[in-house]
């Protein structure tokens, strides 16, 4: 394989590598902290779960949800507000999930089937839920102190005897199972294609790969080892991952969403059916958003009315980042998880070296502006625009 096609496959994982170094620089070392390590998958796994839902609305066209954050804050206000009356946590994840559902029946019936732009539709939900929300909190901030509910999305997963707070052998065994499964997984699937007679690719460079991520594996597992172990809200953001990644790519339903963005006439001839399309998508969509609503809710331990601000700007930016096209019909869960922890990296540099807030929006836009440009090039040299 050639310099230049690898560096144009792994344009974003290089990226990823370069500004991590160049942050770790910049701060003194601090980015490469244990704890610092933990809270940059705790303070993004909204981000990492809701940018797999956006996906599906980007491949459906280019679409977007604008209302997720909006939705977030409402399951997240209602999860409050039942734990605060009640306190009963199974009643507030349903009222939570129960909302984000309903919102997402709603909105994708508008969208798939009343033909109303995803934009407008979204926008006018983005008003609307966050509305809801203040009324549900009748304004005010909302304290959560439910240990029940806080452990579901908080606690670490120790094991008693063996794991201490700073000396977790639990985060390395855990890592080095996750290795052994991807290793097998990988394998397994190469060895399979090739049975199949598909092409494959060089077998030093889907090594080399599999080698990568297993190290960067372990040497996470090994940081987190170093501070409290594996946070439970990784559980979520693995299940959540795997899922839409198995959906997007092995199955029949998964590819209906890059075939409506590829050429939506072509897809209704084959006997597809777009509006369920748009449908699924948008339902997806508003269900990561309560789950998210319920991580963000108990990771601060309060709900307010502004809750959520931005956070669909978060995962529309992650999508972009990570390989999803402007234009749909192309983009990966892999490709869009590079882009969401490349964000992370980004926010929690600028944080941690002090950055004001003002730069670390014109950074944020200017790094999306670059992901688009980019994409929107290599198009027109490939014919596709």
């Amino acid at each position: 394989m050639k310099v230049g096609t690898v560096l144009k496959k792994y344009t974003m994982v290089l990226a990823l590598v370069v500004v991590f170094i160049f942050f770790t620089i910049l701060t003194g070392g601090k980015m490469v902290l244990a704890q610092n390590m933990s809270n940059l998958l705790l303070q993004n796994a909204y981000v990492l779960i809701m940018a797999c839902g956006m996906l599906l609305c980007i491949l459906t066209g280019g679409n977007v949800d604008l209302s997720i954050g909006s939705t977030l804050c409402l399951s997240a206000a209602l999860a409050s507000k039942v734990l605060s009356t009640t306190g009963n946590t199974l009643l507030a994840v349903l009222a939570a999930m129960g909302a984000a559902l309903l919102i997402g029946i709603w909105q994708g019936y508008l969208i798939g089937y009343v033909h109303i732009p995803p934009f407008i539709c979204t926008l006018a939900g983005m008003f609307l839920f966050r509305g809801l929300a203040r009324v549900v909190l009748d304004s005010r901030t909302v304290s959560i102190s439910n240990k029940t509910f806080l452990g579901m999305f908080t606690s670490y997963i120790t094991i008693p005897g063996l794991d201490q707070d700073r000396n977790c052998i639990s985060a390395l065994i855990i890592g080095a199972v996750i290795v052994v499964i991807i290793t097998v997984l990988t394998l397994r699937g190469r060895a399979a294609n090739i049975k199949r007679g598909y092409e494959v690719g060089s077998a030093a460079g889907a090594y080399a790969k599999l080698a990568v991520i297993d190290l960067l594996i372990l040497i996470y597992s090994w940081k987190l080892s170093q501070y409290k172990g594996i946070p439970v809200m990784l559980i979520w953001i693995l299940a959540v991952v795997l899922i839409f990644a198995f959906i997007t790519s092995s199955t029949v339903f998964g590819r209906y969403f890059y075939a409506v963005g590829g050429n939506e006439k072509a897809t209704k001839l084959s006997g597809i059916d777009p509006r369920k399309v748009y449908f699924w998508a948008y339902f997806l969509m508003s269900t990561l958003a309560g789950l998210s609503g319920l991580l963000v809710a108990a990771r601060i331990g309060s709900v307010d009315g502004n809750m959520g601000n931005t956070y669909e700007m978060d995962a529309i930016a992650s999508c972009f980042i990570g390989g999803a096209s402007a234009y749909g019909g192309s983009g990966t869960v892999p490709g869009i998880m590079i882009g969401a922890i490349l964000l992370g990296v980004i926010n929690q540099g600028m944080s941690i070296y002090g950055l004001p807030d003002q730069w670390q929006y014109v950074v944020k836009g200017g790094v999306l502006l670059a992901a688009v440009v980019f994409d929107v090039v290599s198009n027109h040299k490939t014919g596709k625009s």
